[in-house]
């Protein structure tokens, strides 16, 4: 970069699902204050951001991912003067604020909705995407059944909804209750970056974008194509290949008009896109560069499009040395890489790989060239919790039962004491999901004192990111794999001398031995060995990772 880095190139975001965070009033569900109690917690941790999912103004179809006003705090969370109490708070302490944002559609309950299905001469019509039902075919259907194509729903079924009192179908690529924006219509687009405007006016530092990669469907509403290898087990939607409902070639427009308006502001502030595309398409959200004096060309798209393969690969070493491989061959010039472990919609990171390879992604999450992301517990190493059939909450699981939809065991409230409720909320409320029976030893508050914790490996992970340039802004070089063992190096100039650090993850049981040039030991993810001398052999022992400074 030819100049110095932005807050978001250095920094690490941390994503509160702010219903499972802190609870103030008792209700069993958390709330803004609860996010504003906690604060100094996340300055003692040491990331920079905070992302907070959806709190505005909804029917909670889909838990505020269904939003009925952009411009609001919805009263279960709290008000707009909680809002700005805690954005207030958060940069007093340095932190950053991200908010979610849900564009591609409202809830069925948002005026926009209303007045659109009132009529089809409504002038909101447009706003949302209507059709006819399809011609009927030589067995007569009512139109009601007739939908207009094979588009399906992300959580089951077709993604089309019939319209009694206008006698038109819908699109909705969730739930019912969530119907599609026509972001075709340039009215939709400027009362979309006005609720934007609204937000960064009050001092938010940046938007994750929802389902970004959805936004424009095909213009001819042309069924998708099916896909040949689909069988009944599988999720609905995947019965088909969203040629014609994902991915768009103008979506990248709209991501571009988002960017010119956040450029306009001062602050650095920062444009996240949710996408799950392979990476050679992933990339091409950082839209293409714009003409500059500058070695490195601005680039005109998101400026972090969420890179969420670690999640999405098995976890081995050459697979995930091919996804980093791969991923830096793909970043375009000036683009700033990005990687995630974790979210409200993925199984928890010590379900995935195991509370011993909870560490060793610790470590590779935090040492690798970019911008991490961390979702709220895994540094506690938070597991999955079990949701008994009727305590489910979650309406994809509700829609498909059985198919691996549901979401509720990732997103249960966090653990920040051994007492009843975890600290969550007080002891004579419910929370709104089941606690984690192992808030005993798992809690923030037990495994701050601990110097062996998971929580103390990630607080000195991010310790040694600040205080050494080079693990965040830093070359990554020699992405290599020996059996189990993904090694790599980080390299940089601090201070006008070159930096070198060696990273060695063990993604085995068994120890490995491998050639180490001379240094010192900053860090083992068994928080053990520090300081000592490497020679020209180095164990690293099963499910155990090394940061070594070279030299």
């Amino acid at each position: 970069m030819a100049n110095a880095p932005l807050w978001w190139q250095t920094g690490v975001i941390y994503q509160v699902y702010p219903r499972s965070f802190q609870d103030t009033n008792g209700d069993g569900v958390g709330d803004l204050r609860g996010i504003t109690a906690r604060l100094d917690y996340l300055v003692t941790l040491g990331v920079d951001a905070v992302w907070i999912s959806p709190f505005y103004p909804s029917p909670m179809a889909d838990f505020g991912y269904d939003v009925a006003d952009y411009t609001d705090v919805d009263p279960l969370f709290g008000s707009l003067a909680d809002f700005d109490e805690l954005i207030a708070a958060a940069h007093q302490r340095g932190l950053k604020l991200i908010l979610d944002f849900v564009p591609n559609h409202t809830s069925d309950q948002h005026p926009w909705f209303l007045e659109s299905r009132s009529s089809r001469s409504n002038r909101k019509r447009d706003w949302y995407l209507w059709h006819n039902p399809a011609p009927p075919g030589d067995d007569w259907h009512p139109a009601r059944e007739r939908v207009p194509n094979n588009w399906m729903s992300h959580f089951g079924g077709s993604a089309w909804t019939w319209d009694e009192a206008t006698e038109q179908f819908y699109l909705h690529s969730f739930l019912k209750q969530q119907p599609d924006l026509n972001w075709r219509n340039p009215d939709v687009r400027a009362a979309m970056y006005a609720a934007m405007r609204f937000w960064l006016d009050r001092g938010v530092d940046g938007f994750r974008m929802d389902v970004l990669w959805l936004l424009i469907k095909d213009a001819d509403f042309r069924s998708n194509p099916r896909n040949p290898d689909w069988n009944p087990s599988w999720q609905d939607h995947a019965s088909v290949v969203p040629k014609f409902t994902s991915d768009r070639p103008e979506t990248h427009d709209i991501v571009r008009e988002m960017r010119t308006m956040m450029d306009g502001y001062a602050g650095g502030r920062v444009l996240i896109g949710e996408i799950y595309l392979p990476l050679p398409e992933l990339v091409r959200y950082y839209g293409p560069g714009t003409k500059t004096d500058e070695a490195v060309p601005q680039l005109s798209g998101a400026h972090l499009p969420f890179n969420f393969h670690l999640i999405q690969t098995h976890w081995e070493a050459s697979a995930v040395a091919g996804i980093v491989q791969e991923y830096e061959r793909l970043l375009p010039a000036g683009a700033w890489p990005n990687y995630v472990l974790g979210n409200h919609d993925q199984s928890r990171l010590a379900t995935r790989v195991g509370a011993a390879q909870a560490r060793v992604a610790a470590m590779l999450l935090l040492t690798l060239r970019g911008t991490p992301t961390l979702y709220y517990g895994d540094e506690l190493g938070m597991t999955d919790v079990p949701i008994a059939p009727e305590q489910v909450q979650d309406p994809a699981e509700k829609n498909e039962p059985g198919k691996g939809r549901g979401r509720d065991p990732e997103r249960s409230p966090m653990l920040w004491v051994d007492a009843p409720h975890a600290g969550f909320t007080p002891p004579e409320s419910e929370p709104w999901l089941p606690m984690l029976d192992s808030y005993a030893t798992l809690n923030a508050a037990t495994q701050a004192k601990d110097s062996r914790s998971l929580f103390t490996l990630y607080r000195t992970l991010l310790h040694l990111r600040r205080q050494h340039d080079t693990l965040h802004a830093g070359e990554i070089a020699d992405v290599t794999v020996e059996g189990t063992l993904l090694r790599y190096r980080r390299v940089a100039l601090e201070d006008g001398h070159s930096t070198d650090f060696l990273v060695l993850l063990n993604f085995g049981d068994e120890p490995v031995t491998t050639y180490v040039p001379r240094g010192t030991v900053l860090l083992t993810t068994i928080l053990d060995g520090a300081g000592a001398t490497t020679e020209s052999e180095q164990m690293v022992e099963g499910n155990e990772g090394i940061l070594i400074a070279l030299g």
